[in-house]
């Protein structure tokens, strides 16, 4: 049940929060914002109904740059990137960005 509300409290807020939110796995980042997706490559590859849902997101692996689309799901993030490559990042691993 904690889990649930949780998760719900996450739904409500997601497209509201005041700075992105990153993960970060070595030198490798995901940062997932609250702007809606504009990124014609990715909204190409998402069901139209789904579209509006999709929020902003980025990410770097290896040094490179690619653009993404992010989506709540339950206690995840679904992103959903510009070739097509799809990836889950639990709700846990998200944290604020630092500003310096």
């Amino acid at each position: 049940m904690k889990t649930l509300l949780i998760c719900a409290a996450l739904v409500a807020a997601a497209p509201s929060f005041a700075q992105d939110l990153v993960a970060r796995q070595g030198n490798d980042s995901v940062r997932l914002g609250d702007k809606p997706c504009t990124s014609e490559l990715v909204l190409g590859r998402i069901q139209p109904q789904q579209k509006e849902e999709y929020r902003q997101a980025s990410a770097v692996v290896d040094g490179q740059t690619f653009q993404a689309c992010w989506r709540s799901m339950g206690n995840a993030a679904h992103l959903m990137y510009e070739d097509g490559d799809q990836g889950l990042i639990p709700i846990t691993d998200l944290k604020p960005e630092l500003t310096a």
